[in-house]
């Protein structure tokens, strides 16, 4: 049997992808051309809110067409304790560390929204992960901080967490630092500086950090009412952070056009200072950036609120995620009501341009656009292999959300889909053999969430 390792899989030499010391690329163009094809696919795989009476679990999606297994569910690490709601993960080291030597990007941080539980996966075996540690929520309530949201490799080896409440799920959240050993170091900036939290993204070489806000904790879990969003309950402020002093420097009012903002992403470049982020209720999108004496913040595109019998208002089409393409060419977010991925030419960063877009499923696309697999939800987390050429998507939310919007994807499950991209030519298709189906499951339904890629993505990946 040769020894030469597969594409896609950790060197047991030591030896990182892209020929970097450490984990990651050294640039992203380096992730561009020197990346393999994905062969495997983490995504999260929840029971909460189902009448399916098991752990959540940490799903291996084959995502190799050349695979027996393609588009199988390959193997599950179950978390030990139920109820846990696995929403967002990250990794312990990206391309912020491609200059540590010797440091793997090798685990797993994978939270629990709901149980403030913090699970530690191992990867080295690509397909099939091993979970190694759990911290228990306890220990994270020392640190008046709940409800672990986006996890983010900081350089060095360290992990930082946005905590969207206090040990009650109440305001104000925060962020938990990890060390390299996955102890919890504490609370990561003064208490005080937020109320709300939710996405964050860093530029080191900018020294700065933005942030988002979606709401309390107590407020989200219950499912979706308007009337919190008529009280001030849900955010409508990014803050831009002081990344050295751990400090709020700025904070910009959205305003009614910016009402629950989501998702941060800025392009990859570490040179720049370009961003975007995503109010889900309003469905726009907004782009960020330094104009020398201060950020500035505005909304360059606007989806529109459309009929839909059955619905007392216009429906929004709830814009829940968003990501930039390795080559800061491209931006794609999903309309997860509407039932829409859409595709931008962001060549101009503050003018952004339809180049293509998707439906599948939601209140408006096509409801069997694959395999004649009913579909009981909208696209929603999305992930872009680096060579921007492949987009994938899942279709759950958030559980009560989903019961609320979906109530058939608790009894249908969640399924993941794939577009090709033409990033020359600015397209997308619907490939029509992929269909991963979270409803044909051993213990019954799943609901499917963020997906992440063992070499990194485009989600996650931060350069110096």
């Amino acid at each position: 049997m040769s020894d030469a390792r597969k594409p896609n899989e950790t060197s047991t030499d030591g030896a990182q992808p892209g020929g970097s010391e450490g984990p990651g690329y050294t640039t992203p163009q380096a992730a561009i051309e020197e990346s393999t094809p994905e062969k495997v696919a983490y995504v999260m795989g929840l029971y909460v809110g189902t009448d399916v009476d098991a752990p959540d679990f940490l799903g291996v999606v084959d995502v190799d067409p050349d695979s027996e297994s393609y588009t199988e569910v390959i193997d599950r690490v179950e978390m030990p304790n139920r109820g846990d709601e696995l929403h967002h993960f990250g990794w312990n080291a990206c391309s912020s560390s491609c200059h540590v030597e010797g440091l793997e990007r090798r685990h797993l941080v994978i939270p629990g929204q709901r149980s403030s539980r913090i699970h530690i996966v191992d990867t080295k075996d690509r397909r099939n992960p091993e979970l190694t540690k759990v911290i228990e929520p306890e220990e994270v309530f020392e640190h008046d901080l709940s409800a672990p949201h986006t996890v983010h490799c900081i350089p060095d080896g360290n992990v930082l967490i946005s905590m969207l409440g206090d040990r009650d799920g109440d305001l104000p959240g925060g962020f938990l630092a990890l060390d390299e050993d996955f102890e919890v170091e504490g609370r990561w900036e003064p208490p005080g500086e937020i109320e709300m939290n939710y996405d964050y993204w860093y530029q080191p070489r900018h020294d700065v950090m933005v942030s988002s806000e979606w709401a309390a904790p107590k407020t989200y879990y219950p499912g979706f009412d308007l009337d919190d969003v008529e009280a001030g309950d849900y955010g409508r402020r990014i803050h831009v952070w002081n990344w050295g002093d751990r400090t709020v420097e700025q904070t910009i009012d959205l305003g009614e056009e910016g009402l629950i903002p989501l998702e941060v992403r800025f392009l990859h470049s570490p040179e720049a200072t370009h961003g975007y982020v995503g109010a889900a209720l309003s469905s726009n999108v907004f782009h960020f950036h330094d104009a020398g004496d201060e950020w500035r913040a505005e909304c360059v595109i606007d989806v529109e609120a459309r009929e839909h019998d059955g619905w007392e208002m216009p429906v929004p089409g709830l814009v829940t995620d968003l990501l930039v393409s390795m080559d800061d060419r491209y931006l794609f977010f999903s309309n997860w009501l509407h039932g829409d991925v859409r595709m931008y030419d962001i060549s101009d960063p503050s003018n952004p341009r339809l180049a293509d877009r998707i439906w599948a499923g939601g209140h408006f696309g096509d409801p069997a656009p694959v395999q004649d697999r009913e579909l009981a939800g909208g696209p929603q987390m999305l992930q872009l292999s680096l060579d921007g050429e492949r987009l994938y998507w899942t279709t759950s939310l958030f559980s009560s959300w989903d019961d609320q919007f979906y109530p058939e994807e608790a009894e249908r499950g969640s399924v993941m889909l794939k577009a090709d991209v033409n990033p020359r030519q600015g397209t997308m298709q619907l490939d029509e053999e992929f269909l991963v189906d979270f409803g044909e499951l051993p213990a019954g339904p799943a609901r499917a969430h963020e997906i992440r890629w063992p070499d990194g993505d485009c989600t996650s990946d931060v350069w110096q």
